[in-house]
């Protein structure tokens, strides 16, 4: 199908999107591989494996590879990138380019994992971009003007916040609270308040359906199922959207504390660039109902959604194949590029 071409990945701890140059995303699927524990094959990835979690015999292990927006498990994720990649590329003359996005604050040893993995996957040089920045080149922002951008990224595994301003990043913090996170404060919420245990998927699906950080115009009511802890049986319960916005509020302030440390730590100039430009929120998280609101409130700043806040650090990473020959400013991190 492609001859010659360059790839986009962000790779997520909930999700992996895929960028062809040239096509746009092209795969979309959850970061979870299924795992053969007597053999160590890898039965399935993707979505196919996601809908094995909880329902696998005791030989089969469903896992998440990345934790907290790096790599836990090195082996599983290079067999999933590989899987990716050759699904996108079918068969192939020359091996492609790879950029990958990271978080803003990864360590030299996790940027190593992540460039030997895709290395090891069947790339032919492997590039590094940090979030934050691919984000904002997939929100539209014009990071190379001398203005201050902020972009507040909430995905599954990490937080990254950055202030943004001629093609690098001024200041930044990569908080390991997301998505994921508020899935966990809601099931320790309806744990101890109506003493059920939900799992992680009736928590994301509540999160989803009502879940908000910043109080709703109307209240919202969602019927769900877990066991009773008192009697071990299953047992429905109804669950408002006050009660979530109640168990999200430590999350979600942990998050806006660390949108104004960023700002307390940045040049007063590119501050009143930002208080003009505003603030923009991408990533999965920032879909909960309010985020925009709740920063807006706290720093008096006015946020806003990017377009399409889900795809934007795919989108950034694949757009940034066009630069690749001119990446000696800072856009993704050169000193990792290998040529075979």
């Amino acid at each position: 199908m492609f001859a010659n071409y360059d790839i986009g990945l962000d790779l997520g701890t909930a999700s992996v999107l895929v960028y062809v140059k040239g096509k746009g995303i092209v795969l979309r699927e959850p970061s979870v591989v299924a795992i053969d524990k007597n053999t160590g094959k890898a039965l399935a990835f993707g979505t196919e494996a996601q809908n094995m979690i909880g329902r696998t015999p005791a030989n089969i292990i469903a896992v998440r590879p990345l934790r907290d927006g790096v790599i836990s498990d090195y082996g599983v994720t290079m067999r999933m990138i590989k899987e990716y990649i050759d699904k996108v590329s079918g068969f192939r003359f020359r091996k492609p380019r790879l950029v990958v996005c990271v978080p803003c604050d990864i360590t030299e040893v996790e940027e190593r994992a992540v460039f030997d993995a895709g290395m090891q996957a069947g790339a032919r040089n492997v590039y590094l971009i940090e979030e934050p920045l691919a984000a904002a080149i997939g929100a539209g922002l014009d990071i190379y003007r001398p203005s201050g951008n902020m972009v507040v990224d909430i995905g599954g595994g990490t937080t990254d916040i950055a202030v943004i301003s001629l093609n690098g990043i001024v200041e930044s913090t990569s908080l390991k609270i997301a998505g994921s996170e508020f899935d966990e404060a809601l099931i320790k919420y309806v744990k101890v308040k109506h003493k059920i245990l939900i799992g992680d998927r009736t928590a994301e699906e509540l999160k989803i359906r009502i879940g908000g950080v910043y109080p709703m115009k109307e209240e919202r009511e969602e019927e769900a199922k877990g066991r009773c802890l008192i009697t071990g049986l299953p047992k429905t319960f109804t669950i408002t959207s006050s009660e979530v916005l109640e168990a999200f509020e430590e999350v979600s302030s942990a998050i806006v504390e660390e949108v104004h440390s960023v700002l307390e730590r940045t040049p007063p100039e590119l501050v009143g660039d930002i208080s003009q430009n505003g603030i923009v929120l991408t990533g999965g998280g920032s879909l909960l109902y309010g985020f925009d609101k709740l920063i807006c409130a706290r720093t008096g700043i006015y946020a806003r959604l990017a377009e399409d806040p889900v795809t934007c650090v795919a989108v950034g990473t694949g757009k940034s194949l066009d630069d690749i020959a001119n990446l000696q400013t800072g856009v993704m991190r050169t000193s990792r590029k290998v040529y075979l």
